[in-house]
């Protein structure tokens, strides 16, 4: 399903609807640069997240403000959540029924900021996952190479 916004131009460009955010932005410009109560996404945030090109080019052409940021709070809770979890006894290796391990999602999501708490527990970076990939295999093929960097030096 995705993510649902409340509102209704971060909703759109979410699902790629150029015609429903023309519609919308013709009533009501404002809703261009609007930032989402719960996450402070955007419109263009939105479309980024879900990778719709041709709604990031439409707010770029009707001139979305690119500075706008999201609540950069949520970062630093993760990260201070995933401190708390690691000052437990969790099993920092655990792995779901795919094969993942928590290295393996941080990797997957390009989450930089994690990799090294994971790395300071001595996570194991050579777990093949079901479909046989490391962690440094993920983050190789999604070209993250600041996190390929991290897990090399790690080995």
């Amino acid at each position: 399903m995705g993510l649902v916004y409340s509102e209704p131009s971060c909703q759109a460009a979410y699902e790629g609807d150029v015609h429903q955010l023309y519609h919308l932005l013709s009533k009501d410009p404002t809703q261009l640069n609007v930032q989402e109560e719960h996450n402070g996404d955007t419109p263009l945030i939105a479309a980024c997240r879900h990778g719709k090109l041709r709604v990031v080019q439409y707010l770029l052409e009707n001139r979305a403000d690119v500075q706008l940021t999201n609540k950069l709070q949520k970062r630093r809770q993760q990260e201070a959540l995933m401190k708390e979890v690691l000052s437990s006894n969790v099993n920092i290796d655990a792995v779901d029924y795919k094969g993942n391990t928590a290295l393996h999602y941080i990797c997957q999501r390009k989450s930089h900021r994690l990799v090294p708490l994971l790395l300071e527990k001595n996570a194991d970076t050579n777990i093949q996952n079901n479909d046989g990939e490391t962690p440094l295999d993920i983050a190789k093929r999604l070209k993250f190479t600041k996190i390929v960097k991290m897990l090399k030096k790690a080995h």
